[in-house]
């Protein structure tokens, strides 16, 4: 069996080529690709070639577990249906939809212990958010919201929409977001922001705890300058290669902000004994089923048309949020 994979071949450059699908192995399932989901933030900083060649891309996850060399086959939400299974592994599973940490191809291979399997009645695209939700839950642990608290989120993109939401849910004073496309403010204010403020709206002080997830040298200011005296900045946007200037003078050091990093794929120690990656998973998939996701996909396109999906999510994000690539 042949699949259609998806390559980055060099920066803004994607090709589609044909590679053999292996057998499953005994603990494997084959899978048939409906959807997949294209990271507005990390996977354009590869398209962007805003990653230095040799960095590891992810060593958490096997499909990813290798250096960055061009040409680089990413992506790691894919849902499909099962089309076979391993001699290990129930064959009740085929047929069953699951979600995957797999490329952008037409199929796949996975653990049947690294699958998700979704309820027999789940809406598959929903799935495709899932390491958007596993991302927010992260951020959350790692922001450790406290009743009562100010909190401000920076950047609605699709992870800072999804942390709004999560964090709606807390018996917070006040969830405010800051967001220069006023789309996204709407769509902000539906998940639960109080006020989604553009940047010149915004002239409190007095925030507790603020999330920066716009991925700008402004956002983070932004997120800085908001913060009370010893506030907390979670950082969670990753800025590849790229050297941006933030202001840390007088303000940042008199009011002793602190600066916590997150990143999806370790978790912090403190965490490590009791959230195992099928617990976040878990949770993430219980955030989704009560959020109107729906209203995060602007357009549905054909793998064989995806260099206009990554065109559109680079040069024009105020005209799309989630971009889904389809296969038939």
């Amino acid at each position: 069996m042949k699949a259609r994979l998806l390559e980055i071949t060099r920066p803004r450059a994607l090709s589609i080529r044909e590679v053999e699908v292996p057998e499953p192995a005994a603990d494997e399932l084959l899978v048939r690709t409906l959807v997949s989901a294209i990271s507005a933030g990390t996977e354009l900083l590869f398209y962007r070639g805003d990653i230095a060649e040799g960095t590891r891309l992810d060593e958490t996850l096997p499909s990813l577990d290798a250096e960055l060399r061009y040409p680089v086959s990413y992506g790691y939400a894919s849902v499909g249906e099962v089309i076979g299974a391993g001699t290990s592994v129930s064959r009740a599973l085929v047929g069953r939809r699951v979600f995957g940490f797999a490329p952008h191809r037409s199929h796949f291979v996975v653990r049947e212990p690294d699958a998700f399997v979704l309820p027999e009645d789940a809406d598959f695209e929903r799935a495709a958010f899932l390491p958007t939700a596993e991302t927010a839950v992260n951020v959350l642990l790692d922001a450790a919201p406290r009743i009562g608290e100010r909190v401000l989120v920076v950047g609605q993109g699709i992870v800072g929409l999804m942390t709004t939401a999560l964090l709606a849910r807390f018996p917070l004073e006040r969830l405010w977001t800051l967001e220069p496309l006023e789309h996204r403010r709407v769509v902000s204010a539906r998940f639960g922001a109080a006020r989604a403020l553009s940047p010149e709206e915004l002239e409190a002080d007095d925030f507790d705890l603020s999330v920066e997830l716009s991925g700008t040298a402004r956002g983070l200011e932004a997120a800085i300058g908001a913060m009370g005296l010893e506030g907390r900045v979670v950082v969670a946007s990753w800025y590849g290669d790229g050297r941006e200037a933030v202001a840390l003078g007088t303000r940042f050091h008199r009011r002793r902000l602190r600066l916590v990093s997150s990143q999806v794929s370790r978790l912090g120690s403190v965490h490590l004994a009791r959230w195992s990656k099928k617990r976040r998973l878990e949770t993430a998939w219980s955030a989704l089923s009560r959020l109107p996701v729906e209203a995060l996909i602007t357009h549905r396109i054909a793998l064989d048309e995806a260099a206009e999906a990554y065109r559109l999510l680079d040069e024009h994000p105020e005209a799309c949020l989630q971009v889904l690539l389809t296969y038939t």
